[in-house]
Parts: C-alpha cells; structure tokens; sequence
C-alpha cells in the first residue's frame, strides 16, 4: 500500500513496485489509507508524513491499532529527515525512514528487506 497525497510521487512508487512484482494500492492520504484497509492482507505499506487530513504519524498509530494490520511493518517516506521526526516514528512503530528525493532502487531495497517472502 502507497499512502501519499502527491500523485507524481504514488505514480512513480506504483511503476517501480509493480514492476518490481509487487500488487500496489495506491491511497491519497491517510483516511483513504484507513478506508481501503478492510481486512485484506497488506504486506507493507509505504507512506508519507505531511498530507491533508490525516498525518502519516497519525496514520501509523491508527493501522497499528487496527488488529488485523499491527505487525504490518510500515515505511516512512518524508522530507523530513530530523531525528526527533524519525525517533517520533520509529516509537510509533515505523520499521524503516526513506527521505525524499529518493531513488526507486532505494525503496525497493527497503521493500524487500522487510517483506518476507
């Protein structure tokens, strides 16, 4: 899942992760996120910080009080890069910071690392 309220940004993720094998959906910002989530597997999910009406911290707490989705690891992926923001994220439960401007390879590194086979 691609939660990002910039669609050049959910294009360009959408292209490398299905290109890469991966099924996307692609959310707008985190209460479409939280709408799409309806109990179906979700392997990962990749999201920004900064978006309307709902925050990707905000977000990240919600999922990971969603029982179905709690252990579901999730990305940061942020201009933010202070380490107050990415220790704010990691005690919520963030398994991994990707700072933009990013390459793809970047992320499905990440992607990969933390979707087990």
């Amino acid at each position: 899942m691609i939660v990002d309220d910039s669609r050049p940004t959910r294009m360009v993720l959408k292209s490398a992760l299905e290109g890469a094998g991966y099924e996307v959906i692609a959310c707008c910002d985190g209460t479409d996120a939280l709408d799409k989530l309806t109990g179906q597997k979700v392997d990962l999910i990749i999201s920004d910080i900064h978006m309307p009406k709902m925050d990707g911290i905000s977000f990240l707490k919600a999922v990971k009080q969603m029982p179905a989705y709690k252990f579901t690891p999730i990305v940061m992926l942020t201009v933010e890069s202070a380490e107050s923001r990415k220790y704010e994220g990691q005690i919520a439960g963030a398994k991994a910071w990707v700072c933009k401007p990013f390459e793809p390879v970047q992320l499905l590194d990440a992607v990969r690392r933390l979707c087990l086979p």
